[in-house]
């Protein structure tokens, strides 16, 4: 018995020498420890704040932050999936990412989605470097990114419904559109047991999360000129799933809180907000007639332009304003960029000028983000 005993002891060291090289290589444990089944969840990468012209004012920069990552309604989005090297995926792992492109296409939103072969075509490069994290870049923040550089990651087995499968890749995705924590909404309400949060995250997740990670992820709320007063949705697929003892308030989420698979009613409706489907046939811009915007901001509006000759024309906004303008040209129904501009921010006008065909149908698209007041800006191509 005596012996037994001893090997038994032997054997626990070892195992316990095991885990502890395997947490320094940041290798998973083959022990049981119940939190290491503890769900994964995403990492979002941490970016300098958005710079602007000298003078421009609090209330102007509020407003473009909250819209300023959304893409142009309209915008056919490329995605580039990584097959091989170090960041490539298995067909199964890209299957899953196709699927959650395709559940945000039946929303029925403004954006379009199409899967390029050639990474230079590519708005968003979607890696699969395992223990590297689930992330992505927040909307249009992707196109500040190097070309050949990842603009998201999964960093686990996406095929497995217990690590999260497909929910994740709807999450990573929703990200890529735009959309942020909805646990950070400054709506919710939380009111967090900061250490136990600390404790957790840094015990269960591959690598350990610092404070900073946690903060960035958890703890800090949005400013709230990006959420646009949207009121808490905790079955957003935006929301993490926390285990008991994390949220002190509201009571009820005391002993954890896991949202609903998929996305929420609240998912499409936020979404639709920001990217409603094709309304009917478009006004024409036609070379030197100025169009007043007359929208609000954080909202679009969308010309048909059709050239009479070809050659160069010009294309610009007038007025005290801040926008995105983007030309895209329609090919066999689809959208291609063309060029574009934003000027949110600096002081001064889009303004862009490019090549037309005759015979051939743009779509000119304008967001404006912010107005001195309201309908005193003009759109004219000449």
């Amino acid at each position: 018995m005596a012996t037994r005993s001893t090997q038994s002891s032997r054997i626990s060291e070892l195992e316990e020498r095991i885990e502890e090289l395997e947490e320094r290589l940041e290798l998973p444990h083959h022990g049981h420890d119940h939190e290491n089944d503890a769900p994964h969840v995403c990492s979002l990468p941490v970016l300098p704040a958005r710079e602007f012209d000298e003078g421009v004012s609090p209330d102007r920069q509020d407003a473009i932050l909250s819209t300023g990552d959304k893409w142009v309604n309209g915008t056919n989005i490329h995605y580039y999936l990584y097959s091989s090297g170090p960041f490539g995926g298995a067909n199964d792992q890209k299957e899953v990412v196709r699927q959650a492109f395709q559940v945000w296409k039946d929303v029925g939103m403004g954006l379009t989605f199409t899967e390029v072969s050639d990474i230079q075509d590519a708005e968003l490069r979607i890696g699969f470097r395992r223990n590297n994290g689930s992330w992505s870049y927040i909307g249009t923040v992707a196109l500040r990114i190097g070309q050949t550089e990842r603009t998201m990651n999964f960093g686990w087995d996406i095929t497995q419904s217990g690590s999260n499968g497909l929910d994740t890749a709807i999450h990573e995705i929703g990200h890529a559109l735009g959309l942020k924590h909805e646990h950070q909404n400054p709506n919710a309400g939380i009111v967090w047991n900061r250490q136990a949060v600390y404790d957790y995250f840094a015990r269960t997740q591959t690598p350990p999360w610092d404070q900073a990670k946690t903060d960035n992820n958890i703890l800090n709320t949005l400013d709230p000129s990006t959420v646009g007063g949207s009121d808490w949705d905790p079955n957003s697929v935006m929301h993490y799933s926390f285990a008991g003892g994390l949220i002190d308030r509201p009571v009820q989420y005391r002993t954890g809180l896991s949202p609903a698979l998929g996305l929420s009613e609240k998912d499409k409706e936020v979404i639709r907000r920001f990217y409603p489907a094709p309304g009917p046939t478009l006004p024409q811009l036609k070379p030197f007639q100025s169009e007043r915007l007359a929208i609000m901001p954080g909202d679009q509006k969308d010309f048909a332009v059709i050239p009479d000759h070809s050659r160069n024309y010009t294309f610009s906004t007038f007025g005290r304003t801040d926008t995105v303008m983007v030309l895209f040209e329609d090919v066999n129904g689809d959208p291609v960029y063309v060029k574009g501009d934003d000027d949110s921010g600096f002081n001064r006008n889009a303004r862009f000028s490019v090549r037309l065909v005759k015979g051939r149908t743009y779509k000119l698209r304008i967001r404006l983000y912010y107005a001195w007041a309201e309908g005193d800006t003009v759109v004219m191509m000449w």
